[in-house]
């Protein structure tokens, strides 16, 4: 799904196979066993309602900007992403700028990365979130 709720899958998983050290009877490891798979889904759900709250957040900043008054408001991030293209693309043609190391033109490459796949993750999630978010619910009701 995604790294938080790996993590807490992963966490609870752990503690799950010490349950069987710490219980001493089969019906007190399943009663165990059940309440930590309940807080399991209260805790996922709980990071995908953050989750779908922050990729809602990031979408408002981005319309806000589209919706600029300014010109420069509006265009900033493509601007800047069709720079860092223009710059990479010029170093491919052979024209490299003076003084520019090899670790920046890395840094160049990473922002690239970031930026497009930002932007192109960032409107998947935004779009998938919620949907997540009420499949989970729905599962973890009819369990």
């Amino acid at each position: 799904m995604n790294l938080l709720s790996d993590t807490i899958g992963a966490t609870v998983g752990k503690v799950a196979d010490t349950i069987s050290d710490l219980f001493t009877t089969d019906q007190e490891r399943l009663q165990a066993r059940n309440e930590l798979k309940a807080l399991e889904g209260t805790l996922i759900s709980q990071a995908l309602a953050y989750e779908a709250r922050l990729f809602a957040a990031q979408s408002d900043v981005i319309q806000a900007e589209a919706r600029g008054e300014s010109w420069l408001q509006r265009n900033w991030r493509p601007v800047t992403m069709l720079t860092f293209m223009s710059l990479i693309a010029a170093r491919w043609m052979g024209w490299t700028a003076p003084g520019m190391s090899e670790s920046e033109y890395l840094s160049l490459y990473d922002l690239m990365k970031i930026g497009l796949g930002g932007y192109v993750v960032g409107r998947s999630a935004e779009k998938i979130a919620p949907a997540l978010l009420r499949g989970w619910q729905t599962r973890q009701g009819g369990s």
